[in-house]
């Protein structure tokens, strides 16, 4: 009955000391290494340019590099 009862309280303080693990961990930046876009389509054509602007959009607001690759073929499977 008494090791129920102290294994109990051990998971109990050890749930509660989860969270201030949490805070304890740094964040890493993110990303961090060049995105990746891939496209289902030619390019030049619309999906292509708007996944240019979307990209360069991208850029701005995270502060890393976004590459758009075209993959077309196989019913656009290859970029799926």
């Amino acid at each position: 009955m008494k090791t129920q009862r102290r294994r109990f309280l051990q998971f109990a303080v050890a749930a509660a000391a989860l969270p201030a693990l949490a805070r304890v961990a740094g964040a890493q930046t993110y990303p961090s290494r060049p995105v990746r876009l891939i496209i289902g389509y030619p390019p030049g054509g619309p999906s292509d340019m708007l996944a240019r602007l979307i990209g360069q959009w991208l850029t701005e607001r995270v502060g890393q590099p976004v590459i758009v690759e075209n993959r077309p073929g196989a019913g656009r499977n290859i970029a799926t």
